[in-house]
């Protein structure tokens, strides 16, 4: 495939609800261009998107795959995008390199949950949309109810470009509104015929809707339409649909069927002839506040990453969005946030998994670049490492796991497959909580941790075990209290003699303190520094579960030592002693960690998510609303409560639902929690 020149490049990101049939599009694109030879499809495993053995065994897309199609002198890259809410951030890392966003929306179903969500980050990143109706051939299909909730929901700017000859078994073809003609599949041959004389007025009616809203992209010739001088002619019509569509004046609506092929051909001649080409869709934001414009080939070498793939045969392999110049073999770039140095090797374009070398790419293109091991998603590549885009909007992994190898030996090689996977998916963190002394992975959802537990096996041969992650409980003092700590030991030779007082005091908010109120040398000064010691290793083994104790100043006032038996090590075995007598003495309680949460939910699900709260020892803060008209639900709850809220509250929002989480402190526990927290503390002492 030859270079195509950045004005006959269309990038098009497939976005929508799983189901609808975004991989069912892009197959049927690939075989009508002649691609491939037959028409793949994902639920007998033999698609050519979704190849991933995961894809395949789940039936549904998990990460972005490419189609680039040459069609009519032109080159069409397809990124086909999963449409599961756990791999919500590939996606939205795949819509930041494209210029139309092709929304594909079931005729049965209608737009839904994923769909909603990804139409308004479409929004803010100002791409153009589209929509493709698919499966107007299925039972129940209604093509008027489904573009009445699409304008309930997305406003009336959007205008149906094609319409469908007959809906559900009747369907037979498609009219295109824009040209006035019927258009007929018959095996591979589009037949083009005039519109039945039944559906004269209803395709002049989606005409006139056409011309209303396409009018505006042309101040004067809105003015004489809005008059009523005259009306849009076929010439001028057809010169301001690019213009409304790269303004975002007006969506494009598309029907049609993947499974019966219909509408599929008429649609990609207007992604050819309509759809935004990479120097149309304004500057692109950098991490500096500046701007960038996609540009042609005259100028310097620049591109970004927005996907990284390790495969197991080829490599790492970098998805790359061309900016600006011409990226080829043997180009030399700079990675702007590592500010290594790497030469191009090789140049490939990608269909599903299959790579083709090519000699070079131009502005605003896609390509795969192999081999730089440094490269992560949201990187910039330029000549003089001087570009950097800004940051990708990845949401926040909210989903926590426990894991640990079942084979000791393979720790060192379970924390290298950890930290690739870091470098190729930013949805997924990854830390070592020393205090709980746990590996814990935060990922979107249980689909997410599923995939990298399953790719752990197969493809590392690393066997784990899956533990619930430990909260990180404190414990403190309530009361003041004094006790003695006393160590005396003989062995025969010199022995070891430590004795001090200690007087605890509860401290809240200010941390660990210790005074010194030792008078008259009853310990020696060069002693007490152990008397500390002593104390903080009691208070990093705590006394009623074993969590660290915090917010308590501790006061050594009185002891004695022995002038030939007393050293550190007495003296810090002495005031572990005494510690932990003291406590005994001082009401000592369990503290759990609190958390700040926002719940955000349409206004149908707020009175659920309250009754939830209450339900975990929550208290609401207090509610507001967004400019969506959903309600945000401020709620302070303890973190043992929440930690799989991720999924708790797409159940109970129906996967509309979002929360942000912020650790604030800790609060104590009620008696029961604490209990249960001290038996199994005890339980696991005596195992």
């Amino acid at each position: 495939m030859a270079a195509p020149e950045t004005l006959h490049v269309r990038n098009v990101v497939l976005v929508g609800q799983d189901g609808a049939g975004k991989t069912s599009l892009a197959e049927a694109m690939l075989y009508i261009s002649g691609q491939t030879p037959r028409m793949g499809t994902t639920h007998d495993g033999k698609s050519y998107m979704d190849y991933d053995p995961e894809e395949i065994k789940r039936k549904f897309t998990m990460s972005t795959s490419i189609a680039p199609i040459p069609y009519n002198d032109y080159k069409i890259n397809l990124l086909d995008t999963s449409g599961h809410p756990d791999f919500i951030g590939d996606t939205l890392a795949t819509m930041q390199a494209a210029e139309m966003a092709m929304f594909v929306i079931d005729a049965v179903a209608g737009p839904q949950v994923m769909t909603t969500r990804l139409w308004h980050e479409a929004e803010n990143m100002r791409l153009s949309r589209s929509v493709f109706i698919n499966h107007i051939d299925r039972e129940n299909a209604n093509f008027d109810v489904i573009m009445a909730q699409l304008h309930a929901r997305f406003g009336s700017r959007l205008g149906a470009v094609t319409i469908p000859i007959g809906v559900d078994r009747d369907f037979r073809g498609v009219i295109d509104v824009l040209r006035m003609k019927a258009h007929y599949i018959d095996g591979n041959n589009d037949r083009i015929e005039d519109i039945p004389a039944e559906y004269a007025d209803v395709a002049q009616a989606a005409r006139d809707k056409l011309c209303d809203l396409v009018a505006e992209a042309d101040d004067e010739l809105m003015m004489k339409y809005l008059d009523g001088e005259e009306q849009l002619t076929q010439e001028e019509l057809e010169g301001l649909f690019d213009k409304a569509i790269a303004q975002e004046l007006f969506i494009p609506v598309f029907v049609g069927s993947t499974i019966v092929l219909q509408g599929i051909k008429s649609l990609m001649d207007d992604i050819c002839t309509y759809f935004p080409h990479p120097t149309a869709h304004g500057p692109i934001a950098l991490a500096d506040g500046g701007e960038i414009l996609v540009t042609k080939e005259d100028q310097q070498p620049a591109g970004f990453v927005f996907k990284t793939l390790a495969d197991p045969f080829v490599g790492r392999l970098s998805f790359v969005k061309v900016i600006s110049g011409t990226f080829a073999p043997g180009v030399e770039v700079v990675n702007s946030r590592t500010r290594k140095k790497d030469r191009i090797g090789h140049v490939y374009i990608m269909k599903g998994k299959e790579t083709q070398d090519v000699k070079s790419a131009f502005a605003g293109d896609i390509i795969v670049l192999p081999k730089l091991d440094d490269a992560r998603t949201g990187d910039t590549l330029s000549h003089t490492g001087d570009i950097e885009i800004a940051p990708l909007p990845f949401p926040e992994p909210l989903y926590p796991i426990a894991i640990e190898a079942k084979d000791k030996k393979e720790e060192s090689k379970l924390g290298t497959f950890l930290s690739r996977l870091t470098d190729t998916d930013p949805t997924v963190r990854v830390e070592r909580l020393e205090e709980t002394h746990q590996t814990v992975i935060t990922t979107m959802g249980e689909a997410q941790v599923q995939t990298i537990l399953n790719r752990l096996k197969e493809q590392a041969n690393i066997e784990v075990d899956v533990l619930p992650v430990r909260i990180p409980y404190r414990e403190t003092i309530t009361k003041t209290a004094e006790a003695q700590g006393r160590h005396k030991k003989q062995t025969g030779g010199s022995g070891q003699f430590g004795d001090c007082w200690l007087r605890l005091e509860p401290n809240p908010g200010k941390g660990y303190e210790f005074l010194d109120a030792i008078k008259g040398g009853a310990i020696p000064g060069g002693l007490v520094p152990a008397v500390d010691k002593g104390v903080q290793d009691a208070m990093a083994e705590g006394f009623l579960a074993g969590y660290p104790m915090q917010d308590i100043k501790c006061t050594v006032y009185d002891g004695s030592y022995h002038p030939v038996d007393s050293n550190e090590m007495a003296f810090k075995t002495a005031a572990r002693i005494g510690f932990r007598a003291a406590c005994e003495k001082a009401a000592p309680v369990i503290l759990e960690p609190m958390v700040n949460m926002n719940v955000t939910v349409p206004e149908e699900f707020a009175g659920s998510v309250m009754g939830d709260v209450a339900t975990r020892r929550g208290r609401i803060v207090g509610t507001d609303s967004n400019d969506a008209g959903d309600t945000i639900i401020m709620v302070r709850v303890p973190y043992a409560e929440v930690i799989t809220y991720a999924k708790d509250l797409r159940s109970l929002s129906r996967g509309t639902g979002s929360y942000t989480i912020e650790h604030d402190g800790y609060e104590q526990a009620p008696y029961d929690v604490q209990q249960k927290l001290v038996e199994e503390y005890q339980a696991s002492r005596n195992n």
